[in-house]
């Protein structure tokens, strides 16, 4: 049984009775079925794999609960009324699954809600039992988990056709900072749901807020999370700000952990991609139950080794095999040397530079260096997670709930080496060498990687969620207050470095003994003077944050249509962040530097509530209305730093047909700035620049660009709506299909343009906004005297044509609509069961207004920004203890506009196989599962993206396809 508790419309008001009747609405077609006696839990489990049902039900609701024995060739229905017969438990269809729910006799008839052991509680809604009407959930259970073959969260994760993976993540870092990248400096994993930005998926942990990570405390690293602990993701794709506050704009992520896990589990997973990358993965789980409470606790070790670029011939910064340019870095070793006229020298190699002559040297040439073919395309990971969690009831009607999520993740990864900068060489250093015989200072590119090693990126976080509460029934009403605490430490370290200051003193440095030589290969240095210019540079963060909330929900009164209920609370939460800088790169002593500006502690005070109506049920329905339900929800935040916000979200569902519903939702949601884009310019950067520029006789322009942080930054604010189609007729035994049309209008967006400043007088009708010709005197004069201020062009006020601001600020605004969908189909076939299906997701347009003032251009299907189109179709078979599943990945192809003349990307077609095998098993399933992923079965390359950084270079897009080629994994789980 796939145990998948998803957006379900449930109203406590609704008539049940032992099972729906066949002829309303259950399937027809029989089945031979052979489920002997035993937990009900597992009973269900069986029936789903056999009948092709989805089955929700509450774990508690399920514990303690004995199935009836079924044989024989019955129809889905009687099969399942005798496995439930005496349970106590009532069933009914809700969006094309089959929900059950406590009850009996009288009390069920009448509505009663008092025989409800557990409600079932969704994401997207306050309101127990009851799913967020109107707003579409895709729900990975347990099963769903175990079928994908990955290994990980964010694996998990970024096979969503709604998941974009521009943004923080191990795969963007080094080399990107569009979509946020920037933000992340040790190598985590966000969730990015429809490409609107990571800070604005709103990621939970059993419907509580973890510890965030990043500059400023901006997402939740997803990869602290065990996946052996999860029972299941739920995932709203819909703003929530009305129901969850900030950051619920693109949608919500509620990762739901297995609280109510009995008996044992021992994991163990190895792999490999291709053999280059190993993968060693260990789990263990216990879960106990006794009479008045439940405790789980686990664990789970993580290592995978790191992925050196030299293994994928796309990973490189020269990409004339693709036909593409030579972006290779001027930075080599031996290295180039620039005359005092300008004129270039290329230093031979096979020398150690002590005995380097003038003619030696190659003119009118450089050395190249392909500093990515040096490095490593991801990090060695190894992740330590402890997770407990614990339930007890003090009396009949009191329960304490308390539960902490513990993670340490180690880094370390062969770096860019972005720090290299022009060495410049006086005549006095002892191994000299002039080109041109002028005897003036030389300029040398070189690259230290054979003198220091290799430039490291290594570094270390540590996160802890915790959260507890006290919840007392008072008949259909329940008063729940409850706190939660979470933290997270990090620190980043990019060692093997040069150090500046060191670094001028040993170049000047007369002694042949102890001056450093870079006109070799980096073999002669005296290994004292090598260690002495070794320097670093690294970052320590800290995000802390408590919270407090008092919910109450239940039942107001009686309608036709059902009970009308509610759900209301207050919540408070406090939030802090610091950040560190430890420098050893630009002094000659190593300082620690914290960030100045970041406002001090956050205080956010929120009132809520929602209420649901059901307008028409099975006691008042009529022609053409079988169910139709009505919410409402509204929130106010009270922000200690950017003041108030209210939201409201309206949501509606209509059931026209039994298995056929129509619904709608709108609401506004907002995004908070984070801690860093409140700083302002105290930190800024105001530098003098020359820029191309098309419409200037020279064919460039004297500018000043402005980057950093500017002033006034306030939340960003988003409206949305969806119109959606649930479809699970009773007649086609098996078929589901639910379809989407979403509209996002987002205004007031936080961030910068200042990865693109190069164009900015280039497409001055995309850029129009940002920038400002024939600035005044009072202005220039302004920035001339800033505090942060440089002018290395030397320019006089009167020389600067324009000024240009890069800086973080309410910059764009955004409109995307799209349409999702999710078709499947279960049937009988050779003697066991097969799933088909097809999921995916369609933008039809991403109008961004990149610059205030300029027109919305439409860049859906573009570099940096999700394709048109996004697929994952699932073929599947079981019988018995076997099961196969087949998945098919597409991403469409897009047009890469950065370079001069734009190019299309050709669409990435992937395949993904899964093999499960379970040997032996008792009532309580406990024996041997072996299971056997290929990600990538065949073995495919990204395809060929001219991707220019600012910093390097790739041959493939790491936004929208990932680099590990065909990963083989084998696992094995044990039920003791």
């Amino acid at each position: 049984m796939t145990m998948k508790f998803f957006a379900a419309v449930l109203a406590s008001g609704v008539s049940a009775t032992a099972l729906y009747a066949p002829s309303a609405c259950a399937q027809t077609g029989e089945q031979t079925y052979n489920i002997e006696a035993q937990r009900l839990s597992d009973a269900l489990r069986k029936y789903s794999d056999i009948s092709g049902r989805e089955v929700i039900a509450a774990s508690s609701l399920l514990e303690g609960r004995r199935s009836n024995r079924v044989r024989g060739r019955l129809s889905p229905d009687a099969a399942l009324s005798r496995l439930l017969s005496g349970t106590g438990l009532t069933i009914e269809l809700v969006e094309g699954a089959w929900v059950l729910r406590a009850g009996n006799g009288d009390a069920a008839e009448a509505g009663s809600t008092d025989g409800v052991n557990e409600a079932i509680v969704v994401t997207g809604t306050r309101i127990r039992g009851a799913g967020p009407v109107g707003s579409p959930v895709v729900t990975l259970g347990r099963a769903d988990i175990e079928k994908s073959g990955t290994g990980s969260v964010q694996q998990l994760l970024q096979a969503l056709p709604q998941s974009f993976a521009g943004g923080p993540n191990e795969t963007t870092l080094g080399a990107t900072t569009r979509n946020g990248a920037g933000t992340d400096g040790t190598y985590g994993s966000s969730v990015n749901l429809r490409g609107l930005g990571p800070s604005s998926t709103l990621v939970l942990i059993d419907g509580s807020r973890p510890a965030l990570g990043g500059l400023g405390g901006v997402f939740a690293d997803v990869s602290l999370i065990p996946l052996g602990a999860i029972d299941r993701v739920e995932i709203l794709t819909d703003g929530a700000s009305a129901i969850y506050g900030a950051d619920a704009v693109a949608g919500v992520v509620n990762i739901r952990l297995r609280n109510q896990f009995e008996g044992a589990e021992t994991l163990f997973r190895v792999g490999t991609a291709d053999g280059d990358m190993g993968e060693v993965q260990i789990g263990q789980l216990f879960g106990r139950k006794w009479d008045r409470g439940h405790l789980v606790l686990a664990y789970q070790f993580s290592q995978r080794d790191a992925l050196a670029a030299a293994d994928r011939d796309f990973a490189t910064e020269d990409l004339r095999p693709f036909g593409g340019p030579d972006y290779r870095s001027l930075f080599a070793v031996p290295g180039t040397i620039t005359a005092a006229n300008g004129q270039t020298f290329a230093i031979p190699a096979g020398q150690n530079g002590t005995a380097l002559t003038p003619g030696q040297l190659v003119a009118g040439t450089r050395n190249p260096g392909d500093r990515r073919a040096a490095s490593d395309l991801l990090p060695r990971q190894r992740i330590h997670s402890a997770y407990a969690a614990l339930e007890f009831d003090l009396t009949d009607s009191l329960t304490f709930r308390a539960s902490t999520l513990a993670a340490q993740r180690d880094y370390r990864k062969v770096a860019l080496n972005q720090y290299l900068s022009i060495v410049r060489v006086p005549v006095t250093n002892p191994f000299y060498v002039d080109p041109i015989g002028t005897r003036q200072q030389v300029s040398v590119n070189y690259n230290f990687a054979n003198d220091l090693g290799a430039p490291i990126d290594t570094g270390r976080v540590r996160g802890i969620s915790s959260s507890a509460s006290l919840e007392q029934a008072i008949g259909a009403w329940r008063i729940q207050l409850g706190g939660a605490y979470g933290r997270q430490k990090s620190r980043s370290d990019s060692i093997n470095i040069p150090n500046r200051a060191r670094l001028a003193a040993a170049i000047a440095d007369t002694n042949r003994a102890t001056a450093f030589n870079v006109f070799g290969n980096g073999t002669a240095n005296n290994p004292a003077t090598t260690a002495a210019i070794r320097g670093s540079i690294g970052s320590r963060d800290d995000y802390e944050s408590w919270s407090a909330a008092l919910r109450v929900d239940g039942s107001l009164i009686r309608l036709p249509g059902g009970d009308m209920r509610v759900a209301f609370g207050a919540e408070y939460r406090r939030e802090r962040y610091e950040n560190f800088t430890v420098n050893d790169l630009s002094r000659a002593t190593p300082s620690t530097t914290a960030l100045t500006g970041l406002p001090g502690p956050r205080h956010v005070r929120s009132a809520y509530a929602e209420i649901l109506v059901p307008l028409f049920g099975p006691d008042n329905s009529v022609a053409g209305i079988e169910r139709l339900d009505l919410s409402l929800a509204g929130r106010i935040e009270d922000y200690s730093d950017v003041g108030r916000t209210t939201n409201p979200k309206l949501g509606l569902r209509w059931e026209a047909l039994p298995g056929i519903a129509v619904r709608g939702s709108y609401g506004t949601s907002f995004r908070a700035p984070a801690f860093d884009e409140l700083i302002g310019p105290a930190v800024s950067n105001y530098t003098t620049l020359r820029v191309p520029d098309p419409s200037s006789p020279t064919g460039t322009a004297n500018v000043i660009g402005l980057f950093g942080y500017g002033p006034g930054i306030k939340p960003e604010k988003a409206t949305t709506w969806t119109v959606g189609l649930d479809v699970a007729p009773p007649s086609i035994r098996g078929l589901k299909a639910s379809v989407t049309y979403y509209d996002v209008d987002y205004r007031d967006r936080i961030g910068s343009v200042s990865e693109d400043y190069l164009r900015f007088l280039s497409r001055r009708d995309l850029f129009g906004g940002v920038v400002t010709e024939n600035p005044s005197a009072e202005l220039l004069a302004y920035y001339f005297s800033f505090p942060t201020f440089t002018n290395p062009l030397g320019l006089a006020p009167g020389d600067v044509d324009a000024i240009l601001d890069g800086q973080v600020r309410n910059l764009s605004a955004m409109r995307q609509t799209g349409l999702d969908f999710d078709l499947g189909y279960a049937t009988e076939l050779a003697g066991g069961q097969i799933d088909l299906g097809l999921s995916g997701s369609h933008i039809f347009r991403i109008d961004r207004q990149l610059t205030p003032g300029t027109p919305a251009v439409d860049v859906v299907g573009t570099f940096a920004n999700p394709a048109k189109w996004r697929l994952r179709g699932r073929a599947g078979w079981s019988r018995g203890g076997f099961a196969a599943t087949l998945f098919a990945n597409y991403v469409g192809g897009y047009l890469n506009q950065i370079p001069a003349v734009p190019e299309r990307v050709s669409s990435w077609t992937t395949f993904d196989l899964s093999l499960a095998q379970r040997f032996g098993g008792d009532d309580n399933e406990r024996g041997l599962q072996l299971g056997l992923s290929i990600l990538n079965l065949f073995d495919r390359d990204p395809p060929y993206v001219n991707n220019r950084t600012n910093t390097s270079a790739l041959a493939y897009d790491p936004e929208k396809a990932n680099p590990l080629g065909r990963t083989i994994s084998l696992q094995a789980t044990i039920r003791w």
